[in-house]
């Protein structure tokens, strides 16, 4: 089961199957919808559990997958996937981007690695791309500013939004995290 899966980008191939793995249920529901609008087939996960599951029951030609997940990595997921369906497409989609994750989800068989909120036109662009080749860079990226807001929101959330434990982490002075954070996002 060794089908081609090169193309053009502005066509799909037969086989359309995705999934899409991402514990953000917000998230998820807008990129199910938005791939789905772009004519693939769509199933969706909120958990590692979940995602290997559907990759066993029908592996995908292609999947986006979350790198962090409330049961475990999304490394899990691709692992599996590249075991049954070793040709998929994986896109690999995080708030947390390191160049160790990168790597480890490259060696694994991801194709792309793209930092959350990542737009459907670019996970698009990036599933479609032909093989051994990188999409095209997005036509309206983050700032800076956005993406340092991003990152600083992320690690408050995960410091059950206590903003001394969070600043201690981000290396950052409390009243500055806390003038941060009585600002609104960035464009």
């Amino acid at each position: 089961m060794t089908e081609d899966l090169s193309f053009k980008p502005d066509e799909l191939p037969e086989d359309r199957s995705l999934i899409v793995v991402d514990d953000d249920r917000a998230f998820l529901q807008r990129m199910v919808r938005a791939m789905e609008q772009r004519g693939f087939i769509v199933r969706s996960a909120f958990t590692v559990a979940e995602g290997i599951d559907l990759v066993r029951q029908s592996p995908p030609a292609f999947a986006v997958i979350d790198l962090r997940l409330e049961d475990g990595n999304g490394l899990d997921v691709i692992a599996e996937l590249t075991r049954v369906r070793p040709n998929a497409r994986i896109i690999v989609l995080t708030g947390y981007g390191n160049i160790a994750t990168a790597v480890t989800a490259v060696k694994l068989g991801a194709v792309d690695y793209l930092a959350k909120p990542a737009d459907a036109d670019d996970v698009t662009d990036a599933l479609l791309a032909p093989p051994n080749s990188k999409a095209p860079p997005p036509e309206n990226p983050m700032s800076a500013d956005r993406v340092r807001w991003e990152h600083i929101q992320r690690v408050y959330e995960l410091c059950n939004r206590n903003v001394s434990e969070t600043a201690r982490r981000l290396n950052m002075h409390r009243r500055t995290l806390q003038r941060i954070l009585a600002k609104r996002a960035p464009k």
